[in-house]
């Protein structure tokens, strides 16, 4: 490491410290907020202890199954430790480890604060909702922070004491691995508890959504923070570690790495001092919308970072306004899709309200235009995805060989840079739900639980426009990771003097095989998740109709309902089903690579990034626009609760759930987990294949 390289290291160290401090202080703003309700003290602390034992039995098993994988990587990466360097195959092995053991603190540490939030955010509901959305919003805001601070810390320090681009792969696989399997079982608890309480609560019993005669109702404020907090901030760590590991793996392979990493390590870091201020500068007027303040606070971060970034690249020596025009586009297209996916699920839009009336006429009805929207919604996201990486190429084609990916993988970067404010306003959303859930459970006045519908109905529009967003910027990190493993495959081919890759053949059969192959896996993945929803819910829905007849005075609300009974079902069947459907991607990526070699990966990346992006896309929007129907006919629309409209829109989002927040999101991680396995393996599929 030069003296030069050196400054742009400790720029970013120093960076992140200041971050971290301020999130320290967001943290203790919240927690010296006062809570005088004992009721909502209680149910917050089941709440807590739930989300705590869930993620306690998660990670100890997802911590066993990262040390097989610590093992096979160490024996095997980047070569077989008996043919290669031992000390490079310790130090990738160390990485993974670094890299999963980030990503669950970071995961562990936004519950935490999350379910420290949601009490606190209730009762300030009872007195000003100005003040009850600043609270959700900088509880949020420490996980956004920590996640963002931590991906360019744990990269930063992989590559000093390393100096090897390679191993950054092994710390962004720890992160993905992580992520996978971590979003995956908390989606699956989440949606088992949902889909059971709604079933049961508003379609067979017709009670309020956290009414506390429902068993299921703490193990669905469980889920909340599990699977939205915990499991979106590992998703979004993997997706901004997995764009710098893929730029920096392609920056070294250029002429001029030094300036083309510290372009890399200066973008990041300006993206966090960005939405520092963002989140600092952040306010909702008195009477003000709190979607609009979400929004604001975005673009916000936005501005600031495309005017530090412009004047940082015309300063400093070596750096290109090519580079910075290929972020710049990256950041705006991600600004427009999360517009998009806006227009799609928000219920002041018509597309919520042509759902609704469409569920005046029955629930077959609200499931085939909420599908139907979902597919159209995908196609403006998608053109501009492709529209990123075409423009970034273009630009940056000219510099030099190889600088046309790196301008993709720069588009990545620029998308990315706003993450922690992306991540604030994603923890905002179940931070606000369990405070709605609570406001009604702790007999807070109709005033109150008004005030948190309004905050949580905003939540959900900006968590399915965050969901939007993270999708995008996840194609542009696995195309840039594309590229990554092109420069791995080729930099193997080169070691053994053979001839390079410049490209993949679609006609050529090995390509081909590759491609189908990589097209099925998200559908099957996809299933395999969703299935996990519906045999776990089964046995919730079972539980609950169990506890109404047995519990004497329950459906009275004279006797208190077996929480934990739900919370075991929903921990047990999640934990069961995690597993199986990220295994199977993994296993699926080496089996393609061993029959069809660095070819058949390529196409089977190429298959996999397509229909990955329209699926996730797809599920992630039907399931918001069906929730936000839902929430428009509760708010009176179409005959209001009740109705048959509500009644239909009910069974939509009961569909839409596991659509959402398990299958949706989860595709993201998993095009990340291939594109990832592929670049670390790339230099066995360049020098052996069955064909």
């Amino acid at each position: 490491m030069d003296e030069n390289t050196g400054i742009f290291y400790g720029l970013s160290i120093l960076v992140v410290a200041l971050s971290f401090l301020f999130a320290f202080y967001l943290y203790f703003w919240v927690k010296k907020k006062k809570t005088e309700n004992k009721e909502i003290e209680r149910i917050s602390l089941l709440i807590k202890e739930g989300a705590v034992t869930f993620m306690r039995r998660e990670y100890r098993i997802l911590f066993r199954f990262a040390f097989i994988f610590f093992l096979l990587i160490t024996l095997l990466l980047p070569a077989p430790i008996w043919n290669g360097n031992v000390m490079n195959n310790l130090m990738m092995g160390i990485s993974y480890i670094l890299g999963t053991a980030i990503s669950a603190l970071a995961g562990r540490i936004g519950v935490l604060v999350a379910t420290l939030s949601n009490a606190r955010c209730a009762e300030a509901s009872e007195k000003s909702m100005k003040d009850a959305f600043l609270i959700a919003f900088r509880g949020g805001s420490v996980m956004g922070i920590l996640v963002v601070g931590c991906s360019l810390l744990g990269v930063a320090l992989v590559l000093m004491i390393t100096s090897d681009a390679s191993v950054v792969l092994g710390f962004s696989f720890g992160a993905s691995s992580l992520a996978l399997f971590a979003k995956a079982g908390g989606g699956i608890f989440t949606k088992t508890a949902d889909v059971a309480a709604d079933l049961t609560g508003k379609v067979e019993l017709n009670i309020a959504e956290d009414d506390p005669r429902n068993p299921a109702v703490i193990a669905d404020n469980v889920g909340d923070n599990v699977g939205d907090v915990a499991g979106m901030g590992a998703d979004l760590f993997d997706s901004n570690v997995a764009a710098l590991a893929s730029s920096v793996v392609i920056a070294s392979s250029l002429s001029g790495s030094y300036n083309n990493i510290g372009m890399i390590l200066t973008y990041s870091f300006v993206g966090i001092i960005a939405s520092c201020l963002g989140i600092a500068c952040a306010r909702m007027k008195k009477e003000g919308e709190p979607t609009r303040a979400l929004n604001a606070s975005t673009y916000t971060t936005t501005a600031i970072f495309i005017i530090l970034t412009l004047i940082i690249t015309l300063l400093v020596d070596g750096f290109s306004i090519r580079i910075w025009l290929s972020s710049t586009t990256g950041l705006i297209v991600g600004v427009i899709i999360g517009l998009t996916t806006n227009y799609f699920t928000d219920d002041r839009c018509p597309v919520v309200k042509k759902v609704a009336k469409a569920s005046a006429s029955g629930s077959a009805f609200t499931i085939l235009s909420g599908i139907s929207y979902g597919f159209i919604s995908a196609f403006p996201a998608i053109i501009g995805i492709a529209f990123s990486a075409l423009i970034s190429y273009k630009l940056c084609q000219g510099m030099g060989e190889g600088y046309a990916l790196f301008g993709i993988s720069m588009s990545a970067i620029g998308m990315l840079s706003i993450v922690g404010m992306i991540i604030s306003n994603d923890a905002y959303g179940p931070i606000v739900d369990n405070a709605r859930g609570l406001a009604e459970m702790g007999g807070l006045s109709e005033n109150a639980i008004k005030t948190a519908d309004e905050l949580d109905s905003a939540g959900n529009t900006v968590k399915a426009v965050t969901k939007g967003f993270s999708i995008a910027a996840a194609g542009l990190t696995v195309i840039s990771l594309l590229g990554a493993f092109l420069t791995e495959t080729n930099e193997a081919l080169l070691s053994r003097g053979l001839p390079v890759l410049t490209g993949f053949d679609l006609m050529a059969p090995e390509v081909f095989f590759g491609i189908l192959a990589g097209s099925a896996v998200p559908a099957l993945f996809s299933a395999m998740l969703i299935l996990g929803v519906d045999r776990n819910a089964q046995k919730m829905v079972k539980e609950i109709h169990r506890q109404f007849d047995e519990i004497e005075g329950l459906r009275e609300g004279k006797a208190n309902a077996d929480y934990n009974r739900c919370i075991d079902i929903a921990t047990i069947g999640a934990l069961k089903e995690l597993i199986p459907a990220g295994v199977m991607c993994i296993v699926t990526t080496l089996v393609v690579g061993l029959i069809g070699g660095s070819e058949a990966i390529g196409g089977f990346l190429l298959g996999n990034i397509t229909v990955g992006l329209l699926l996730a896309l797809m599920l992630s929007n039907s399931g918001g626009l069906w929730d936000n129907a839902k929430k428009y006919v509760e708010a009176g629309a179409e005959g209001g609760k009740g109705s048959h409209a509500h009644q239909a829109a009910v069974i939509g989002d009961t569909v839409g759930d596991p659509f959402k927040d398990t299958a949706g999101p989860s595709i993201n991680t998993q095009i990340t987990v291939v594109s990832l396995v592929a670049s670390l393996t790339s230099s066995i599929f360049a020098l052996f294949s069955i064909f």
